[in-house]
């Protein structure tokens, strides 16, 4: 048993890990800005995907992210290895309708950024364009019941922070947010 006295959270590896792990799952960073163009670019039509991604990485930066991104993963690990206590292993792994608890989860994520990411994360997560159609396919053995939501809200919280950040420059703010 390990000395909870001598336990240390080494921030680096969380952030790594978190990384690895969307990686490990079939999802890139650039997938992740290319749902925050779906979000954004009617609003702001000179945005690049360059940007897009900067701002998917300033939110993949946040460790309340990186905790929901590391347990939603985990759980669909376990739901795919069927290690799950019924009757959750079966509605983790049928993506249950009336279970909530995977887009309660993905909204810890939006919350860091404000009620606009609440509307973005509705119509992203309603629309399924992009990787989130690739990770909602039932056809293979994969589960991603939280994956899928989790990746809609970190698209959701990029597009709501370049929309907080393109007001601030159009009203020649210089109190910018610098997260």
């Amino acid at each position: 048993m390990s000395d909870p006295s001598k336990y240390s959270l080494n921030s680096k590896l969380v952030a790594q890990a978190t990384e690895e792990w969307l990686e490990k799952r079939g999802v890139t960073k650039r997938e992740i800005a290319e749902l925050v163009m779906v979000l954004q670019q009617a609003y702001f039509p000179d945005l690049t995907i360059e940007e897009c991604e900067q701002n998917v990485n300033a939110v993949l930066s946040k460790r309340e992210v990186q905790n929901a991104v590391l347990t939603g993963i985990q759980l669909d690990l376990l739901a795919e290895e069927g290690k799950l206590l019924p009757p959750l292993q079966e509605m983790i792994k049928h993506d249950e309708g009336l279970y909530g608890c995977d887009e309660v989860l993905a909204l810890s994520i939006v919350n860091v950024y404000g009620s606009i990411g609440f509307t973005n994360f509705g119509y992203i997560d309603k629309l399924k364009p992009g990787v989130l159609m690739r990770l909602n396919d039932k056809s293979d053995r994969e589960i991603h019941t939280f994956l899928d939501d989790i990746v809609g809200a970190v698209a959701a919280s990029a597009s709501s922070r370049i929309a907080h950040r393109k007001q601030a420059e159009r009203e020649g703010s210089t109190n910018v947010p610098l997260d």
